[in-house]
C-alpha cells in the first residue's frame, strides 16, 4: 500500500522544473538511491550528486558538481588541435624567444641567427618523424618519450635514458622559470638582483608544485586562452615594429639601417656558433609533449603526426620573424645588453609580458606535471632497483609525491646556481642524447621488421613443392612460427591447398601477434626513412661535442653507468622489439661489401657428418614400444625451399 502512493506520489512530480526531461525522468524513477544518472546525457559519464548527498558521494561512487567541473575526476581525451598542436606550441614558444633572441642575433648575426633557428628546427623535425614511424608501427601506450625507447630499444636502454631525459626536464623547468623570474624582477625594480630572480622563480615552483599536487582541471580547460595569449603576444610584437620608435633604448624602427649592420656575426665572451645554438636549442625541446600525452588522446596515430607537424610550422615562422625583426630594428649593442627589447619593440608591453608569463609558467606546469611520473613509471616497472619509493602515489590517481619532491629539489637546486645562459646547454645535452636514441630507434625499428619479413618470405613455397604432409606440416610450424603466420595470411590450411571458410573456422591456426608494422600509406609515411633518422642521430651525437665536449661525455658517462648498473642488478629487463638487430654487426656487413667482399647471412643448421671414404651408416639405438605407436614423431626431417627477398624502404 505504501509502495503505492509513493508511485502515484512520483508519477505527480513535475521534473521539468528540475531541468530534466521525460527520458531522464524515467530514469530517476527508476533509481532508489536518489541519484541522477546523466552518464548518457554527457560525454564524461558518471553520477552528478548534489544537495545533502554531496557529503556520502565519494563512498557511493558519485562525484559533487564542484569536483567534477574543478578537478580531473574523469578521464579526457583530446584531438590534434585541442590536443597536440596546443600542447606542443605553448612548450616550443617558450622564454627563450622572448628574452633571448636579440641576443642570439647581437652575436651570430642576422644570417648566422637564421640558420641557428633552421638547424634547430631540421634537428627537431627528424626526431618528430622517427617518434611518428614509431607511432604507426608498432604499439604505443602512455608514458611518452621513455615508453618509445623502452618499447624499442628495451627496457634497460629506457630506463638509463628514462632517467637523463628527466633531468633534462627538470634543469628546463629551472630554465623557464628563471626566465619569469628575470622578467617580474625587472618588472618591479630589481632587474639588476640576482637574488631577486632566484626568490621569485623558487616561489614559482612552489606554487607549482601545489598545483600539480591538486590537480586542478582547469588547466587543461585553458590551454586555448593560452594558446591565444601567445599568439597575440606575437603578433603585438610585429605590429609594434612597424608602428612606433624608441630611439633612446635602441629601436629605431625599420628605416634605421640596422639590418645591414646586424647581418653578419660580431661574437664576443668567447662564445661560437655552437654556444649560440646550444642557448637557443631548448627552445624547441617540447616538440614531442605532443607524443608524451598519447594516453590522452583519440586517435594517437593521426593526432601525433598532424599536430606536431603543424605546431612545429607555426613556431618557425614565430622565431624567423623574431630573430628578422629584432635584427632590422634595433642597435647591436642593446641586443647584447637588453634581454627585455622585445617588450620595448611591442606596441602594447604588457601583453607581450603576459605572453611571457604564459609561456614559462605553462612550460614549468607541464614539466613538473609530466617528469615525475615518468620517474614513477621507472619505478613501478622495477627497472632500476632502489627507487621503488618513487613509485609510491597518493590518492585514488596515484599522485606521485615523492617523485615531484625529487623534481622540485633537483629544479630549485639549479634555481640558486644557474643562469638562463649558463643553464641552456645543460638543457641541451639530455635533449640532444634522447632525440638521438629516439631516431635510432625507429632506424632499428625498421632494420628488424626487415629481418622478420624476410624469414617469413623464406616459407613462401612454390607450388611444385607443396607435397608436405600433414606431420610434417605441423613439425615445422611448431619450430617455425613464421610459417604458421604466413600460411594464416594466404589463407592455406595445414594440407598446403587453400582453405575454405569451414576449415578457417575449425582448422586454421591461430597467428603469432606481430608487434611490428609495415610503413602506411598516409601522407607523411614517406618523410619517415629510416636512413634520415640514422643520420639525424648521427648529426645529434656531433653537435653535442660540438656544443660542450665536457657536458657530452658528462651525459653519455652518466646513461652509461646506469646502463650498467641496470644490466647488473636487474638483467632480465625486457629486450625491446629491435632485439634482433645488431648495429656494429650491420655495419661490419656494411664496410665489408663497400670493399667488394661477399657477405653471406648464414643460419646455423645442424646436418649430419659427411666423411669422404668413410661409409656411415644409420642404425636405431631404441627399439620401437607398442604403447607409443600411435604418437608422431618429431624427429623427422623436411626439406625447405627458401629465398632472399629485397626489401624496399
Amino acid at each position: 500500500m505504501d509502495q503505492n502512493n509513493r508511485d502515484n506520489k512520483d508519477r505527480n512530480i513535475d521534473w521539468s522544473r528540475f531541468g530534466l526531461g521525460s527520458e531522464t525522468a524515467q530514469r530517476v524513477r527508476a533509481n532508489t538511491s536518489g541519484f541522477v544518472d546523466l552518464s548518457n546525457d554527457y560525454g564524461a559519464g558518471g553520477h552528478q550528486a548534489s544537495g545533502a548527498n554531496e557529503l556520502f558521494a565519494e563512498e557511493q561512487g558519485d562525484v559533487p558538481w564542484w569536483k567534477s567541473n574543478f578537478f580531473i575526476s574523469q578521464p579526457v581525451l583530446f584531438g590534434t588541435w585541442d590536443g597536440v598542436f596546443t600542447s606542443c606550441l605553448i612548450n616550443i614558444f617558450g622564454v627563450i624567444v622572448f628574452l633571448r633572441s636579440g641576443w642570439i642575433v647581437g652575436q651570430a648575426g642576422v644570417i648566422s641567427a637564421v640558420l641557428i633557428v633552421l638547424a634547430t628546427v631540421f634537428i627537431a623535425l627528424i626526431s618528430v618523424l622517427s617518434a611518428v614511424g614509431i607511432c604507426e608501427r608498432c604499439r604505443i601506450e602512455s608514458g611518452g618519450v621513455y615508453f618509445v625507447i623502452a618499447h624499442v630499444l628495451g627496457s634497460r636502454f629506457g630506463g638509463s635514458l628514462g632517467l637523463l631525459y628527466c633531468f633534462g626536464q627538470a634543469v628546463g623547468c629551472a630554465l623557464n622559470v628563471l626566465g619569469f623570474g628575470e622578467s617580474m624582477a625587472e618588472l618591479i625594480g630589481f632587474g639588476d638582483s640576482k637574488i631577486a630572480v632566484r626568490v621569485i622563480a623558487g616561489a614559482a615552483v612552489l606554487l607549482l608544485s601545489v598545483i600539480n599536487v591538486a590537480g586542478v582541471k582547469w588547466v587543461i580547460k585553458l590551454q586555448f586562452i593560452l594558446l591565444l595569449i601567445l599568439l597575440l603576444a606575437g603578433l603585438d610584437f610585429m605590429v609594434g615594429s612597424f608602428v612606433h620608435t624608441d630611439v633612446e633604448n635602441g629601436f629605431d624602427g625599420w628605416l634605421g639601417g640596422n639590418l645591414h649592420e646586424n647581418l653578419w656575426s660580431s661574437y664576443k665572451d668567447g662564445y661560437s656558433w655552437f654556444t649560440v645554438f646550444g642557448v637557443f636549442f631548448p627552445t624547441i625541446t617540447g616538440i614531442l609533449s605532443g607524443i608524451n600525452m598519447s594516453g590522452d588522446l583519440k586517435a594517437p596515430s593521426t593526432n601525433i603526426p598532424n599536430g606536431s607537424l603543424a605546431a612545429i610550422s607555426t613556431g618557425t615562422f614565430l622565431y624567423l620573424v623574431f630573430v628578422v625583426f629584432l635584427g632590422a630594428t634595433c642597435h647591436r649593442d642593446v641586443l647584447l645588453t637588453d634581454f627585455m627589447i622585445a617588450a620595448k619593440v611591442s606596441a602594447i608591453r604588457v601583453l607581450l609580458l603576459a605572453g611571457l608569463y604564459v609561456s614559462s609558467m605553462s612550460s614549468c606546469l607541464g614539466a613538473m606535471y609530466g617528469t615525475p611520473r615518468v620517474l614513477q613509471s621507472i619505478a613501478l616497472e622495477n627497472v632500476i632497483p632502489g627507487i621503488s619509493i618513487l613509485g609510491m602515489g597518493r590518492g585514488p590517481n596515484k599522485v606521485p609525491l615523492y617523485s615531484m619532491a625529487v623534481v622540485a629539489i633537483v629544479t630549485l637546486t639549479f634555481i640558486m646556481i644557474g643562469e638562463i645562459n649558463t643553464l641552456a646547454p645543460i638543457v641541451t645535452m639530455p635533449y640532444l642524447l634522447t632525440y638521438a636514441c629516439i631516431d635510432y630507434s625507429y632506424f632499428a625499428l625498421a632494420q628488424t621488421f626487415d629481418i622478420q619479413h624476410q624469414r617469413e618470405q623464406r616459407f613462401d613455397r612454390p607450388k611444385i613443392h607443396q607435397t608436405f604432409s600433414v606431420e610434417t606440416d605441423d613439425d615445422l610450424d611448431r619450430l617455425f612460427p613464421e610459417r604458421t603466420r604466413h600460411k594464416t595470411l594466404r589463407g592455406e590450411s595445414n594440407s598446403g591447398s587453400p582453405s575454405s571458410p569451414d576449415d578457417n573456422i575449425e582448422t586454421t591456426p591461430i597467428a603469432p601477434k606481430t608487434h611490428i608494422h609495415s610503413k602506411p600509406k598516409n601522407w607523411y609515411s614517406n618523410l619517415c626513412n629510416r636512413w634520415f633518422s640514422l643520420f639525424g642521430a648521427a648529426l645529434k651525437i656531433i653537435i653535442m661535442f660540438l656544443v660542450n665536449w665536457v657536458y657530452a661525455i658528462a651525459c653519455i658517462s652518466a646513461v652509461f653507468l646506469v646502463w650498467l648498473y641496470i644490466g647488473t642488478a636487474n638483467p632480465a629487463v625486457k629486450p625491446g622489439l629491435a632485439s634482433e638487430f645488431r648495429f656494429f654487426r650491420w655495419l661490419k656487413t656494411v664496410i665489408l661489401r663497400c670493399m667488394g667482399k661477399r657477405v653471406y647471412d648464414y643460419e646455423q643448421i645442424v646436418v649430419t657428418p659427411v666423411h669422404p671414404g668413410l661409409d656411415v651408416t644409420s642404425s636405431q639405438l631404441n627399439e620401437d614400444n607398442e604403447d607409443f605407436s600411435n604418437r608422431r614423431r618429431y624427429h623427422q626431417s623436411a626439406t625447405v625451399h627458401g629465398h632472399m627477398v629485397a626489401i624496399d624502404d
